[in-house]
């Protein structure tokens, strides 16, 4: 090989190099990433050096609930696991979810509302009044009946004289993307097999 050969076989690798990590990379990185933050969702918790477990949701393993066989951030919909998307750019690439409640999920925090208290309202309340109590609707209830607290809870809205409530909801932190030792391994292991085989062919 002459001195002239080399110095294109190098520029061809530096070309083939250069179009890996500004073009290639950022495509494999984020539908790697995108996979490892959705496995959160799966494990229950955020993949980073181990897993670390999220709170459970209060709705987990309740019976008759819509949602009691999902896990935590899960539903029926998977909206907020279905939203994570990546936009790849010039050697680097952005990770995102346009839910407008995934930053409050991620990060934790407290949540205020000023809900107006409607017709429409007091009656579905009368309804999870009744279906706490486990007595057919319309039933009356007789005064030394226990009544259970969530129950309790939904007459109270059901009769309130409030035109607004005003409801303040602390949510844990329950972190789905983020940095992650793992994920970092995953892309430092696909960045060299792609260097490898750049080199080696």
């Amino acid at each position: 090989m002459t001195l002239k050969d080399l110095k294109r076989y190098l520029q061809l690798k530096g070309d083939k190099i250069e179009q890996l990590i500004r073009i290639q990379m950022p495509v494999i990185a984020g539908q790697t990433a995108v996979s490892h933050f959705k496995s959160n969702f799966r494990q229950g918790g955020f993949i980073n050096d181990g897993l670390q477990s999220w709170p459970k949701a209060k709705r987990e393993g309740k019976d008759k609930s819509a949602g009691s066989n999902y896990k935590t951030l899960l539903s029926g919909r998977n909206h907020l696991y279905g939203s994570i998307s990546y936009i790849p750019g010039d050697s680097s690439v952005l990770i995102k979810n346009d839910v407008p409640y995934a930053s409050i999920h991620n990060e934790g925090g407290t949540i205020q509302s000023h809900p107006t208290v409607t017709p429409k309202m007091r009656k579905f309340a009368w309804a999870k009044y009744y279906e706490a109590l486990k007595v057919p609707k319309g039933s009356k209830v007789t005064k030394n009946a226990t009544i259970p607290e969530d129950a309790r809870r939904w007459r109270n809205l059901a009769l309130t004289k409030k035109t607004k409530l005003n409801i303040k909801a602390v949510m844990p932190k329950r972190q789905f993307i983020g940095e992650s030792q793992e994920l970092t391994e995953k892309l430092q292991a696909k960045l060299e097999q792609k260097l490898e085989q750049i080199i080696n062919h």
